[in-house]
């Protein structure tokens, strides 16, 4: 094989790297904008009512916020939530749902798609109740 062919094919791979890693850069950082704006605007408002609705039902929940993630937890135990986060090591990002079930001194943890191939920016607030309710059904059946 001819050498100036190998670095022509070289310089090809490492140009289209760069152009592809330019372009997953602008992905990620327009989801996270959209993601912080799903965040304030519409997950942590949905987790709030639900939290309500779900003391009312006598299921103690409380709402937290960490950087980038909103969490229901059980008043019971902590180590029971339900969480939003964004996964950026996606392509395009995606909001993940993550469920956490202690189970002694384990914890079952259980991740999926919020909704299966939507950016941050299109997600609604009934997206949001939908996946929890589903998933707090786990925490509080026993």
């Amino acid at each position: 094989m001819d050498i100036p062919e190998v670095r022509r094919r070289v310089r090809a791979a490492i140009e289209q790297a760069r152009r592809e890693a330019t372009g997953r850069r602008e992905r990620s950082d327009a989801a996270a904008r959209a993601y912080d704006e799903f965040l304030a605007g519409r997950a942590v408002p949905a987790f709030n009512t639900l939290a309500a609705a779900l003391v009312a039902e006598g299921h103690r929940f409380k709402v937290f916020t960490p950087a980038g993630s909103v969490r229901l937890a059980s008043e019971r135990s902590p180590s029971d939530y339900i969480e939003l986060l964004l996964d950026s090591s996606e392509d395009p990002p995606i909001v993940l749902g993550r469920t956490s079930l202690g189970r002694g001194r384990r914890a079952v943890t259980r991740e999926r798609p919020l909704r299966e191939g939507t950016a941050p920016d299109i997600l609604t607030d009934d997206d949001v109740v939908s996946f929890v309710v589903t998933e707090v059904v786990s925490l509080i059946e026993r």
